[in-house]
């Protein structure tokens, strides 16, 4: 077995100690610069042990669930999960798993321990998406500790059955079209919530991908829009989703996501409507029109991310033509159009959010025929189950279709 030496070089001192031969040549890793030789030899010690246990910075045999739920969300779920579910997990690792199992050796980790701390969520008062969000995040870190770690031999929350919830009715936004007309009535053309809602209802798209639309994503000729892109906003403090750093443009949510949809008629002239009136307020404002600006930037993956600039100066920077903005040429943000809601549902007594205009969009069209797959492409799924059994809902008119299909079919 390696052992560590030590030695003094000027007025320094190092570690040394044998690694595992290369090419037939025995190597070692060594290490200097310590004041001391006990501070080298603690140092040396340290890394034989990580050396010993491939990399890792304790023994497998003894790590905690707190550490090892850093680890897997350092070395698995930071490079394969966006930037918001990566915020979703963090949160459900810091404040439920960590303070409940976090002591617990992980090879210690039994169906009966998962078992009751899923239980005290329920009995805490969480709802049960909630508790299966956490529970779910608990058993993706488990089974990567069973492939490719082997850390443990089997994933113990395999065997946890989740606790029967009261089960409440979820609620469903379909906003008739009598509704939407009384919407627009109230953020009618010119204001700045007219176009992100009219884009909601007329094209389903994710909040997220409504509010990073630029003039060259519209193309007129061919009525379409494209989107290739989404917007998020990202934090100082993850933990706390706290001191917000700004606004960022990177990648939609899934490669399903990328997608040409048709625009309607109305729709496409109420967008050329909105591009005169833009050209017309920035000659209105000249100088004082805010420039929209984005700066490529690195996120922790190393991925290619856009912060959104504004500044009422000239920079060195590629300019952003978004199609959601204020008079003045200010960016209207996701979290701006939350007055937007507010009114609604306040003022109008409206059930609403923007995710109920995705929602009313897909089981509009459905209940009139549309084609499922067609549907499936215009939301951006990446099957036709998702967009059937999560985005539709069962209306009267779809009742009613179904007996007039029967009547026509069955004559007796």
């Amino acid at each position: 077995m390696a052992q560590v030496n030590t030695r003094k070089r000027g007025s320094k001192w190092e570690y040394r100690f044998e690694i595992a031969s290369v090419n037939g040549k025995r190597k070692q890793k060594t290490k200097g610069g310590y004041r001391t030789k006990k501070e080298a030899l603690e140092a040396g010690t340290k890394a034989l042990h990580e050396y010993n246990n491939s990399g890792f910075t304790f023994t497998q045999n003894d790590i905690s669930v707190a550490d090892y739920m850093d680890l897997w969300f350092e070395e698995y779920a930071n490079l394969n999960y966006k930037y918001n579910t990566l915020l979703n997990y963090r949160g459900h690792i810091e404040n439920h798993i960590k303070p409940k199992l976090g002591e617990y050796k992980l090879q210690s980790l039994t169906p009966a321990v998962i078992q009751k701390f899923i239980n005290s969520l329920k009995l805490k008062g969480l709802s049960r998406s909630h508790s299966v969000g956490i529970f779910s995040t608990l058993s993706k870190a488990l089974t990567y500790a069973v492939q490719p770690l082997m850390m443990i031999q089997f994933n113990p929350a395999k065997a946890v059955l989740i606790p029967k919830f009261e089960k409440k009715p979820k609620s469903r936004y379909v906003i008739s079209v009598k509704d939407f007309n009384k919407i627009l009535d109230r953020f009618p053309f010119s204001n700045q919530y007219h176009m992100p809602l009219l884009i909601g209802y007329m094209t389903g798209l994710r909040i997220s991908e409504a509010f990073c639309l630029e003039w060259k994503d519209i193309d007129f000729e061919n009525k379409t829009l494209t989107v290739n892109k989404s917007v998020y906003k990202r934090y100082l403090d993850e933990i706390k989703q706290s001191k917000t750093t700004g606004w960022y443009i990177g990648t939609p949510k899934t490669y399903s996501s990328i997608r040409t949809i048709s625009l309607d008629d109305y729709t496409l002239k109420v967008l050329g409507d909105e591009r005169k009136r833009q050209l017309e307020n920035r000659l209105y404002y000249g100088e004082y029109y805010t420039k929209l600006y984005k700066k490529e930037e690195k996120d922790d993956k190393g991925n290619t991310i856009y912060k959104i600039i504004e500044t009422d100066q000239n920079i060195n920077l590629e300019k952003l033509d978004l199609i959601f903005v204020r008079e003045n040429g200010e960016y209207t943000t996701p979290d701006s159009f939350k007055y937007c809601a507010r009114i609604i549902n306040h003022e109008l007594k409206i059930d609403f959010n923007y995710h109920s205009l995705r929602h009313t969009h897909s089981t509009m069209l459905i209940e009139n025929g549309a084609n499922p797959i067609d549907v499936q492409h215009r939301l951006g799924h990446s099957t036709v189950d998702t967009t059937i059994n999560t985005y539709t809902h069962r209306t009267d008119q779809m009742s009613q279709n179904t007996i007039e299909i029967l009547s026509k079919v069955v004559h007796l």
